[in-house]
């Protein structure tokens, strides 16, 4: 059984690999802001560790006495917060205590040459200068993002799937719970080590081969409409008081782009080292039937 400290614990991307951890007979320790909040997850058997990234003392001391390294900085952090002193507090906190396994989700691409305005592209640098034995992987898109405003609500009552992507764009849409499984058989695994992955899901549909997974699974007509930058972050805006205008402008650069970086990969060579059982599109649907049906 690994000691396992994880960063990012209490959100949904990352919530999966201490899910993952529990099943696989390992002991996660959870930094959160504030343990009260989370009883569900102490309930099942997880050790909660109140502090922040930002708090550099406090993580050299959570630090001690761990295996291994599970590390996630929120996408949406507050306007105090600074990404780069995080991953640097987590990195250095890591070397200190002598651990070796470091294993990061970043959440999405790193730019590959480094880009000095960009923080992933910063703590990627940071942690490779480092002495750390660390894997990181680069998600596409998450097929949780439909449970979201943008679309969930779409497909219960218009019958509608809709993404800020353009119908003939081709998306690798990937299951947070399988990035929770690569986390963990990344941190168990002895051979896979100082190597960035790009991960997508298995499959790669365009817009209107998604919608007809969509029908496939919840057993009605669905189509696909692209949604526009603007409505999405429109839609944010209105969900969570702000980080709209940052999505569309994303959303809107990807849109008008006729070099748009590839948003799925080819995960032979990746499942081979790290063999985990990835989620079809229809299962998932399936799975999450009742955020799409009436």
């Amino acid at each position: 059984m690994a000691k396992v400290l994880v960063y990012g614990g209490t959100g949904s991307q990352a919530r999966p690999t201490v899910l993952k951890l529990l099943e696989r007979g390992h002991q996660p320790h959870v930094v959160t802001r504030d343990a009260s909040k989370e009883s569900d997850l102490e309930s099942l058997g997880v050790a909660l560790l109140e502090g922040s990234m930002g708090e550099r003392d406090k993580l050299f001391e959570f630090t001690n006495g761990m295996d291994a390294i599970a590390f996630l900085v929120p996408a949406f952090l507050g306007e105090s917060d600074d990404a780069v002193a995080f991953g640097r507090n987590v990195i250095d906190a890591t070397e200190a205590a002598g651990i070796k396994k470091f294993v990061w989700n970043a959440s999405g691409p790193i730019p590959r040459e480094q880009d000095p305005n960009d923080a992933k592209s910063i703590i990627l640098a940071y942690l490779q200068n480092s002495a750390l034995d660390y894997v990181v992987f680069e998600p596409t898109t998450y097929m949780e993002n439909w449970l979201g405003p943008w679309t969930a609500p779409f497909v219960k009552s218009d019958d509608i799937v809709t993404y800020p992507v353009l119908d003939h764009v081709k998306i690798g849409w990937l299951a947070s719970d399988d990035v929770g499984s690569l986390v963990v058989a990344a941190i168990e695994s002895d051979a896979v080590s100082k190597r960035c992955f790009d991960i997508s899901g298995t499959e790669a549909p365009v817009g209107p081969e998604l919608a007809q997974k969509f029908s496939n699974a919840l057993g009605r007509d669905i189509k696909y409409v692209a949604m526009t930058p603007e409505k999405m972050g429109k839609i944010i805006n209105e969900a969570f008081g702000g980080g709209g205008d940052r999505i569309a402008d994303m959303y809107r650069t990807e849109q008008n782009d006729p070099d748009l970086e590839p948003k799925y990969h080819d995960m032979s060579s990746v499942l081979e080292l790290l063999p985990v059982e990835m989620t079809t599109i229809e299962d998932w649907v399936r799975q999450n039937a009742d955020q799409f049906t009436n």
